[in-house]
């Protein structure tokens, strides 16, 4: 075994290391067959050579993150040690990173399909990503956009989405305009909420900057260097998703995420998504990304309930129910 020590310099100890050095313990406890010991601004390891230097870029890492927000947390802690074979390059390599949460969490992709997503919205203008629930396409779409619009690339952010549960008529339902769209567009309210601090987030929506609103308020636009989110696109009828992709002015990209186990649209209406897909596929400045159960990110009993969903579907095709 060989042994290296970090000088802790310019840092807060208790901010870094954690209360009773429980960030330092957490990092020990993912390397149990080596030894790291904090002991007043030193942290001393001992190991193998290859487990040293994994140690040492992770705490390196975590310093990095320090000297940007000024402390660390379990989550962060928790973040840079995932090391899940199918992820592991995604974590270590920073170009992956989207940007730093309002809570300084790292926002990246977490899977290769969610990573296919990132490099396909970066090829090509438009991008149709497919998958259940909780499998990051909302999410991620969401981080595109505002990575995008911080560097300048675009000048505004149009998230949309059919309001199917109030059919689109929306006249009936209590309250101002924002009342009656926002128990639609909430999850979209959440994500922009962990990506850009609350005063900063308040003045691009009043300024009109990042605009939400649901899917009927897209007619008749032409949206100009724009980076163009439609979200739950299966509830989408084909004259609706026609509408929507037609807007598409110069220097914009657009992601149409859906999940096409989720369609609430009445039954003998046929989905926009399926048909977009069906007619669109040929076209190669077009991406497509599938995504499945493998990349969900949420509670782990999610991809549970996913797979025990589509088994009992299964059971209802093959007895014709």
């Amino acid at each position: 075994m060989v042994e290296k020590v970090i000088t802790l310099e310019n840092i807060s100890l208790i901010d870094f290391l954690g209360v009773e050095n429980k960030n330092i313990k957490e990092v020990a406890h993912a390397f149990p067959k080596s030894k790291i010991i904090s002991r007043g601004n030193e942290i001393r390891i001992k190991g193998t050579p290859p487990e040293i230097l994994k140690i040492n870029d992770i705490l390196n890492s975590l310093l990095a993150h320090y000297h940007k927000y000024g402390k660390i947390t379990e989550d962060n802690v928790h973040n840079y040690l995932k090391n899940d074979e199918a992820t592991q390059n995604l974590a270590d390599d920073k170009m992956n990173i989207l940007l730093y949460g309002t809570k300084g969490s790292v926002i990246k992709p977490k899977t290769p399909n969610q990573k296919k997503l990132v490099e396909e919205a970066r090829k090509k203008d438009l991008v149709f990503a497919i998958g259940p629930a909780g499998t990051g396409k909302t999410y991620i779409s969401v981080a595109l956009a505002v990575q995008a619009l911080k560097n300048k690339e675009v000048k505004k952010i149009i998230i949309t989405r059919p309001a199917v549960e109030a059919g689109e008529n929306l006249g009936f339902l209590p309250g101002d305009l924002k009342e009656k769209i926002d128990p639609y567009l909430r999850p979209i309210y959440d994500a922009l909420d962990e990506m850009i601090p609350y005063e900063k987030l308040k003045y691009y929506m009043e300024s009109g900057v990042i605009e939400i609103a649901p899917l009927a308020y897209m007619r008749g636009r032409t949206l100009h260097k724009a980076f163009i989110l439609l979200d739950e696109a299966q509830n989408t009828t084909p004259m609706q998703i026609k509408m929507f992709l037609t807007r598409m002015g110069p220097n914009s990209k657009v992601i149409v995420t859906g999940d096409l186990t989720q369609i609430d649209l009445p039954k003998m209406q046929k989905s926009g998504l399926v048909e977009a897909m069906n007619v669109l596929h040929n076209i190669k400045e077009i991406g497509f990304v599938n995504l499945s159960d493998a990349d969900v990110v949420r509670h782990k009993i999610v991809k549970r309930i996913i797979e025990a969903y589509d088994e009992a579907n299964a059971k209802k095709d093959d007895f014709g129910e």
